[in-house]
């Protein structure tokens, strides 16, 4: 109610009021807030002002009368939580007497009975007639998931021993990591706010994969563990219209609301679960408020006139956790603060008033929240559970800001927690800290398998491969590709764009062909998709689209193909891991393809693209209009010179800078073989350009090269034996800069040339890395000779590689060139451009790959270094020009 209004009719306002009670007691709050809603209706119609407000009470959302039923034994399932608090917190204890690899207690406590009730109730497994849900751990309650693991037998005690120590093996991950656990962990979680746009994209995906009858996803959910802090992380909330538009009523949230972050409170001057309620409802979704536990609902019964609700209201987070921090009598002083609201708590000792509890550590409270988002439809679910941030750790850090950091725990301490949950534990042990376990045959062990057997298995977890097994297209499917383009010019990404077209011909797999782009389908050329394949929409096209006498109208369909997010690069590449992970998720294989300007890529996205390797993803990125001078007008922001810097380091992402079509070809093809039929755990980004020429055709035998990255494209002329010779490398764009460099020298200098097309650096680099470590580590062995040197070993002359990238991209294969070896790339800043002024400016066009090569030669005594300045007063160079990567 607003304050500021005065009462101007007091027995008036009773009147209504006295009205709207008699409705909420004869028809119930369904008919009550119907007549609600027509009443602000019928007032805005009329034109009172009456701004909407996305704020409830400071309450729990759900009444006590409403709760459904919890169905479980609460003996047992808090006994068994107790045992997994102890786990998990001697865990992180155990590993630190020793180490210093540190873990984290105090947010698993917090949240122990939002995943125990989880685990006994909701989640289900995969089984064969039912998918299973999927569920997104909080990155930092790790080790409460490998404590409850361990009492069901999934681990050991040794693994448990080796939390966050893997490399000797049998070890455990210090998060949620698939690509060191693959068959415990479902999702990587822990670089905070991944989690959440992730989970989102996921359950839109599972509406993809079952309009289009790739999948049944029916009754199947997105469960997501967020921190109250972790929602400040842009990616956390990023996406939350699109699940409210799009109306996800498989996706819900769980937002443990502990009202610490990292360093302290989150919003200590105000109130965290508030400012959430406001901006998820105001977002579309179902809010559900779990904020006080059962032994509060007698006082809130009791509170007729409103006042508990107010003083809940009015006191903020930050002296919330200092309540938590002290004791029964401090709560009773500082919160029960005046006489009436002294008097509600008369009866109850100070023990009886630090009982109160927290809704988050109420299994009742819990159930009946999620038994309310499960059946929720139309929306997606939001479930603000309030927690305290080390619940159970007392003085050592429970509801205190150093509680995040806290590793190690005194042994009195030790001794309190052990008393609050009544643990088995003597004290001649509790240094120690003995791991709890149930004897084979008792209740409590029984009881969890049982519960586990009745959701279909012990867990929701990922699946190492799909049981489809899908026929790969030869290389020949791509004929036309592999051969002269004649007279026609085209790009690379028009190439690309071809081989989709193809693939989604093909009969088992062009309906698993998933092409993505964010909002730039036109600019990559693939409006002919929007017609042939359709935009995929759950609910189909509501209207008549403006361009719908064309060729290629904006088609949307509910069985539609191509996947158009809008402008949200983070949003398109979770809907590709979501693609690229249905293999194992949904024992689906899809091979999703996702075309971005290569600039908003991996700069953009590459937190994400890392997970992507974590997730063991299995797909293809393409970077469009890629290269630092071939997009020539959009400048600075828009021109990448240093994506395959940044794909390079992430060990299962395959790197290409192909130059021609029978390339591009070649690299799908392999990419396609091996994900599909290998079963290889990796994905491959693929960088195309925009600028149109002809193609040549393949050179015979070049196939298993140009998968390594490099091969001979042309073989110079011999002019004479003792003719200056050098080696041309390059990639991309600026491969045919190199080609007409060679024909320079040749023409005009009197030079032969090798042309080398390099169109991964990077996986030459890998493989000299690999071969260079089995010599150093097999001394006694004859020496192997990677690809690189195997290609120069024979080849006269210094060797010059140009692309259109930063130097760091060619020279990564420096150590392996015997030769003298000379790079040129696009260091600096990009700004707008004709590409001939720009590959002049950043000193990779044809002349400066000439004088280049030119001053090699000279440097290798082979040529008068005279000839270098001829060369470069011939070509208009000026040598006293600033570097462009200083200006």
């Amino acid at each position: 109610m607003d304050q500021k209004l005065p009462d101007t009719d007091p027995q008036e306002t009773r009147e209504w009021l006295d009205a709207l009670e008699g409705v909420l007691e004869r028809e119930g709050p369904d008919r009550a807030h119907f007549l609600i809603e027509r009443l602000i209706a019928q007032a805005r119609g009329r034109g009172a002002y009456l701004p909407f407000s996305a704020n409830t009470e400071y309450v729990n959302t759900i009444p006590v009368e409403q709760q459904a039923r919890f169905p479980g034994d609460f003996a047992l399932e808090q006994r068994i939580r107790h045992y997994v608090r102890w786990n998990a917190m001697a865990m992180v204890v155990r590993a630190n007497k020793h180490t210093n690899v540190g873990g984290h207690i105090a947010s698993f406590a917090s949240a122990a009975t939002l995943y125990d009730v989880g685990y006994n109730h909701f989640w289900r497994a995969w089984t064969e007639d039912k998918g299973g849900d999927l569920v997104f751990i909080q990155g930092h309650s790790s080790p409460g998931i490998y404590a409850r693991a361990y009492l069901l037998g999934l681990l050991t005690e040794e693994q448990l021993d080796n939390f966050r120590q893997e490399v000797d093996g049998n070890g455990l991950s210090s998060y949620p990591h698939p690509w060191l656990m693959p068959e415990f962990w479902q999702f990587p979680t822990v670089s905070m706010g991944l989690g959440p746009h992730m989970a989102i994209y996921q359950a839109r995906f599972m509406r993809y994969l079952h309009d289009r009858g790739l999948a049944n996803t029916e009754g199947r959910k997105v469960w997501t563990f967020c921190g109250d802090g972790e929602m400040d992380e842009p990616e956390s909330m990023g996406a939350i219209d699109l699940a409210g538009r799009e109306k996800l009523d498989n996706l819900i949230f769980i937002v443990n609301c502990n009202l610490q972050r990292l360093d302290g409170p989150v919003r200590g001057n105000g109130k965290i679960i508030q400012e959430l309620e406001s901006t998820f409802r105001g977002a579309g979704w179902n809010v559900i408020k779990v904020i006080w536990g059962r032994h509060w609902d007698p006082l809130l019964a009791r509170d007729k006139d409103g006042a508990l609700r107010r003083r809940m209201m009015e006191v903020v987070d930050g002296e919330y956790q200092v309540y938590k921090s002290r004791d029964g009598a401090f709560v009773r002083e500082h919160f029960f603060n005046t006489p009436q609201l002294k008097d509600l708590v008369s009866e109850l000792s100070n023990e009886d008033v630090w009982r109160l509890n927290r809704g988050g550590h109420d299994p009742f409270k819990v159930y009946a929240a999620y038994d309310a988002a499960v059946k929720h439809v139309g929306q997606p679910t939001v479930i603000l559970a309030k927690t305290i941030k080390g619940y159970g750790m007392g003085e050592a850090g429970e509801a205190m800001n150093i509680a995040h950091q806290q590793k190690k725990i005194p042994v009195e301490a030790v001794r309190r927690f052990r008393d609050r949950f009544d643990l088995p534990v003597p004290d001649d042990q509790l240094e120690k800290l003995p791991f709890l376990r149930f004897e084979e045959g008792s209740k409590e062990l029984e009881y969890m398998k049982a519960r586990r057997r009745e959701l279909g298995g012990d867990r929701p977890k990922r699946r190492r491969r799909a049981p489809i097994t899908l026929k790969v297209p030869e290389l020949s499917a791509f004929d036309r590709l592999l051969q002269s383009s004649q007279d026609r010019e085209l790009s690379t990404t028009m190439a690309l764009v071809q081989i989709m077209q193809l693939l989604s011909r093909d009969k088992q797999l062009g309906p698993r062909v998933v092409p993505i782009v964010p909002d730039e389908g036109r600019t990559f050329g693939m409006e002919g998709m929007y017609r042939q394949m359709g935009i995929w929409s759950h609910v189909g096209q509501l209207y008549t689209p403006e361009d719908a006498q064309q060729l290629a109208y904006y088609r949307e369909d509910r069985q539609g193909q191509v996947i158009q997010e809008g402008i949200t690069e983070a949003g398109a590449m979770c809907e590709w891991m979501a693609a690229a992970s249905a293999y194992s998720i949904h024992a689906t294989p899809t091979v999703p393809f996702y075309l971005f300007y290569s600039m908003f890529g991996f700069q953009r996205t590459g937190d994400f693209a890392w997970a992507a390797g974590d997730m063991r993803c299995r797909g293809f990125l393409v970077g469009g209009t890629s290269g630092r001078t071939t997009l020539n007008g959009e400048g600075l922001q828009h021109e990448d010179g240093h994506s395959h810097v940044q794909s390079s380091v992430i060990p299962n992402c395959h790197s290409y800078d192909p130059t021609f079509s029978y390339e591009v070809a070649v690299i799908v093809q392999d990419g396609l073989r091996r994900m599909l039929a290998e079963n290889e755990d990796a994905y491959w980004y693929i960088t195309v350009l925009n600028e149109n020429y002809v193609h040549p055709a393949m050179p015979e035998g070049a196939v298993p090269n140009i998968v390594k990255g490099m091969y001979l494209f042309k073989a110079g002329a011999r002019s004479a034996p003792s003719a200056p010779r050098v080696q041309l490398l390059g990639s991309g764009a600026i491969f045919r800069e190199v080609i007409a460099a060679a024909d320079l020298l040749k023409s005009q200098w009197g030079v032969d040339s090798d042309l080398w097309a390099c169109p991964s650096f990077t996986e030459l680099a890998r493989e000299g890395k690999a071969i260079a470590r089995e010599n150093m580590l097999h001394p006694g062995a004859p020496a192997k000779r990677c690809h690189v040197e195997l290609c120069l070993a024979e080849a006269p002359g210094p060797v010059v590689a140009a692309t259109d990238y930063v130097r760091t991209f060619p020279e990564q294969i420096r150590p392996w060139v015997r030769q003298r070896y000379v790079t040129l790339g696009t260091d600096g800043f990009g700004r707008s451009d004709t590409r001939e002024k720009l590959r002049r400016f950043f000193e990779v066009d044809r002349h400066h790959v000439t004088v280049a090569a030119l001053k090699a030669l000279a440097d290798d005594g082979v040529l008068p270094v005279t000839k270098v300045a001829e060369a470069i007063q011939k070509y208009g160079i000026d040598p006293n020009k600033p570097a462009p990567w200083t200006v």
